[in-house]
């Protein structure tokens, strides 16, 4: 029987809880989970995806079945150059669901790849990355929303 890869992509711009939440759930389901930081050379992060990168391996640092890579591109591709059959995606709400069933039956007809979608915790559901950089922006205590690997830039 083959491994069952796991791609789980984003931006990552920074980690959040409910990002951690859903990378610790996959990690029951599937031999690998590969946390893939996209890169859109036409937009610049708050974070570069080095440091999010980092973030993200200092808190799953003992974990074996979890890699951190950066890449561009279809998600698609780097799925297959992985070898992974599987994309997980979080959700936290209706919004979410229905952009992400667009991209899974897109990302399916263009490579037979399955998303697996993850209800995040509901006491996490209302944290994301554009909520923590607002918070970061304004001089908030970011915290209660993100790992303590997560340092202000």
């Amino acid at each position: 029987m083959s491994k069952r890869i796991a791609v789980f992509p984003g931006s990552f711009d920074p980690l959040t809880l409910g990002h951690v939440d859903i990378i610790r759930r996959s990690v029951a389901l599937f031999d690998e989970v590969i946390v893939a930081i996209g890169v859109n050379a036409a937009k610049s992060g708050l974070y570069p995806p080095e440091i999010r990168k980092q973030f993200i391996e200092d808190f799953f640092r003992g974990i074996p079945n979890v890699s951190v890579e950066i890449y561009q591109g279809l998600t698609v591709d780097f799925c297959q150059k992985k070898h992974a059959r599987f994309i997980v995606r979080g959700l936290r709400n209706a919004t979410d669901f229905e952009y992400e069933k667009t991209i899974a039956h897109a990302n399916e007809k263009l490579s037979g790849i399955e998303t697996v979608s993850i209800f995040t915790a509901p006491e996490l559901s209302y944290i994301s990355s554009t909520i923590v950089r607002d918070v970061i922006k304004n001089g908030g205590d970011i915290y209660k929303f993100v790992p303590p690997t997560v340092k202000l830039p």
